[in-house]
């Protein structure tokens, strides 16, 4: 396994093995990223054993690291009874397919504390609903539930790397708490990854509030917006306000060795490729 595997999103319409696995080829993919359902939707399909197994196959022989997104959906968070509920349901469904098709990680947003609540409320809410659901991982391929603080839109409950300590101990720091994080997410939150320095800022910062080993995936995204611009707009490698040195820059931190890569980028198969090649350029250059 190389020091980071670099991948994508890859899409399943029509099936994990049939869709995702040929996408993934054709993407030069060495970690994927899946749905396992609508991403705006709440339903909790069952999913296909047969393309299951093919999928949970195939990228074991082609040593593919696999992640599931959870729904946009999901908030923990919210003052809305019937929206916690089911985001109780979603994501509970998110980490049974992902054991069941192999995955190291189940990525969800970290939410907001909507109408107004407080945030200590809100966080109070995340312990009671979240945390038994960490509870149930209690399987050895379970896979870790992995937060990706957002960019920083409305009453966020995690945007800014500090956000994530008290999101853990509301979580009891569990042991199969992780974080995912996002690149253009970050960025626009407030931390300047363009600045020199500003990837090992933010990687030091996220170890010294985190711990070590808790950074298990990165979504690699260059951004449209600028930084604190609180605005997701995703933008392929090198070609927005980030740029492409503060990529390369991710391939020589201690705190993301052995972690994987993964691009959610316009474009495309083509971009797709393209995003890819690139980050495999860019760690390339940083090898001693």
């Amino acid at each position: 396994m190389t020091r980071n595997p670099v991948g994508g999103h890859i899409p399943v319409a029509g099936g994990l093995a049939k869709t995702g696995l040929p996408y993934a080829r054709a993407m030069g993919a060495e970690a994927v990223q899946v749905f396992v359902a609508n991403p705006r939707g709440w339903a909790t399909p069952p999913g296909n054993p047969r393309q299951d197994e093919e999928f949970r196959a195939g990228c074991e022989d082609a040593g593919l690291p696999v992640f599931v997104h959870a729904p946009y959906l999901i908030n923990f968070g919210s003052h809305g009874a019937a929206t916690v509920d089911k985001s109780v349901e979603s994501l509970r469904h998110s980490l049974r397919r992902g054991r069941e098709i192999g995955a190291q990680g189940v990525v969800v947003h970290t939410g907001s504390a909507t109408a107004g609540r407080p945030r200590a409320e809100a966080l109070a809410q995340v312990r009671e609903r979240m945390l038994p659901l960490l509870d149930e991982l209690t399987h050895d391929d379970d896979p870790w539930l992995l937060l990706e603080p957002t960019a920083g839109q409305g009453a966020s409950l995690c945007s800014l790397v500090e956000d994530l300590g008290p999101y853990a101990e509301a979580l009891d720091r569990h042991p199969r708490l992780g974080v995912c994080l996002d690149t253009c997410h970050v960025f626009a939150a407030g931390h300047d990854l363009a600045a020199p320095g500003g990837v090992k800022q933010v990687l030091d910062e996220l170890v010294d509030v985190m711990g070590e080993g808790r950074l298990r995936l990165i979504h690699a995204n260059d951004s449209k917006a600028g930084a604190g611009s609180h605005l997701d707009r995703h933008e392929n490698i090198g070609a927005g306000r980030i740029g492409a040195e503060a990529f390369g820059e991710l391939f020589a931190h201690p705190a993301t060795e052995g972690v994987p890569l993964t691009i959610e980028t316009p474009g495309g198969p083509e971009g797709h490729a393209a995003d890819v090649a690139r980050l495999k350029e860019l760690r390339a250059a940083r090898r001693p």
